[in-house]
């Protein structure tokens, strides 16, 4: 007897799935995908009839598609994409890769795009893919409370807990969201419910636990913190261990937005703003100027402008407090003139990242 192994048939399964609803919508009369009327990027912006469409529940149905036998899913894929059944199968084949992940804002917003098209569609087969998308959620957190970037781990700093591009936050939204039954995800049952406010206590008892400290004052986060240690921790060359001037505000928000806060989390929040406030970078102005040359065809330069609003630099050395920057061979340097234009153009180095959270939320926190 030939033994067919069980995520190959849950594969098949989908494709049938895909082909039966999306045939008449995904092709034109010359058999030609036709292009999205909603990219991925686009699709949790949607007015609320839109999700009981048919191009919401075709996108749904890709959601099916892509995830992966550990109930997360891969990045960097518009899943709104309209597919070929060349396409589907050959996604289908991809069901057991070890390429599920929470960074580029992945497996978070599946769920939230599910949960919106089961209440529109009561769809049994969406349902059954957010329960496994939010197991695994659970299952990929650390019992510190933290949460890598890839689940099944990895070898590399990707094991670390990972803030950077609010990988983690983003993760805790929605399961603070699931754990009181906000919309989207009131049709969550009450244990699954329990599990995912459980996740979040640990997760908020983690982010005061790493904020880091210097000379006994607290300031902020790393981008990616040591999964043992909770120790500011290297990212890719260029992101060296060090303070976020970047990933702090989503942290400091997510604080902010919590109900009856503890007095370590007003701690939190407050050692924060007061290190962003004695960041802040004055009478600079960043410029990018068109150039016709790679690699980004343009050059970025820093310069003197006194009615500049305040810039923040995404990573300060913990030490010093120093901006600091990176080229990707991992020499610290001190000046975005200092590394080459590849890095210097293609990379966040500065931003306003807080200037609104000091100007509105924080003030409105306060007050509440």
């Amino acid at each position: 007897m030939t033994h067919v192994h069980p995520s190959r048939i849950v594969g098949v399964l989908c494709v049938v799935f895909l082909g039966t609803i999306v045939a008449a919508s995904r092709m034109n009369a010359r058999g030609q995908a036709v292009p999205p009327a909603v990219t991925w990027r686009a699709a949790l912006d949607q007015a609320g009839t839109w999700y009981g469409g048919a191009d919401a529940v075709r996108i749904a149905a890709n959601l099916v598609l892509y995830q992966r036998s550990s109930g997360g899913w891969p990045k960097n894929i518009d899943m709104a994409k309209s597919l070929t059944p060349t396409e589907m199968a050959s996604i289908a084949d991809e069901k057991d890769l070890n390429d599920s992940t929470i960074d580029n804002d992945s497996t978070h917003t599946q769920l939230r795009f599910l949960a919106s098209v089961f209440n529109a569609s009561t769809r049994a087969e969406f349902k059954a893919s957010f329960d496994r998308g939010l197991d695994y959620l659970l299952r990929a957190q650390y019992p510190n409370g933290g949460w890598p970037q890839y689940f099944p781990l990895r070898t590399n700093y990707s094991r670390h807990i990972t803030f950077n591009d609010n990988a983690m936050i983003g993760v805790m939204r929605v399961l603070r969201d699931v754990s009181v039954g906000r919309e989207p995800f009131a049709f969550v049952d009450a244990a699954a419910r329990a599990k995912a406010g459980a996740a979040v206590a640990r997760g908020v008892s983690l982010i005061v636990k790493a904020q880091v400290r210097v000379n006994g004052k607290l300031t902020v986060w790393c981008a990616q913190h040591d999964e043992v240690t909770l120790a500011p921790a290297q990212g890719r060359a260029y992101e060296h261990p060090s303070q976020s001037g970047s990933e702090s505000v989503g942290i400091v928000r997510f604080l902010m937005d919590g109900e009856r806060p503890t007095p370590e989390i007003v701690a939190a929040i407050e050692g924060a703003v007061d290190w962003f406030r004695r960041s802040e970078l004055r009478g600079l102005k960043l410029v990018d100027t068109p150039i016709p040359d790679p690699p980004h065809g343009r050059e970025r330069v820093v310069v003197s402008d006194a009615s500049a609003p305040p810039l923040w630099a995404r990573f300060y050395e913990v030490a010093t407090n120093r901006p600091i920057f990176s080229d990707r061979d991992g020499v610290i340097k001190y000046s975005l003139a200092e590394i080459g234009i590849e890095r210097r153009t293609g990379y966040s180095w500065y931003g306003t990242w807080p200037l609104e959270l000091l100007e509105r939320d924080y003030p409105r926190w306060k007050k509440r």
